[in-house]
């Protein structure tokens, strides 16, 4: 499974393509970034308990920013 790494660092919002994610919208412990240029495999057995859900509109904006970085159209 390929995945973007969340991190609570709020300055990473500022890179292109990365997405703010509000704790409140998504159901987080904390505000966090979607850093879409540091993406990692992992196996789903790796993958216990589920802590939060992106919203559609969040999960579209995660979806353009992997594109501007990748540089697909």
């Amino acid at each position: 499974m390929l995945c973007v790494v969340l991190t609570s660092n709020l300055r990473l919002a500022e890179a292109p393509g990365n997405v703010l994610v509000s704790a409140k919208a998504a159901g987080l412990p904390k505000d966090s970034v979607a850093n879409v240029s540091q993406l990692i495999t992992l196996d789903r057995t790796f993958l216990d308990d589920q802590i939060g859900r992106l919203p559609p509109r969040l999960l579209n904006a995660v979806d353009a920013g992997l594109k501007l970085v990748l540089g697909l159209s």
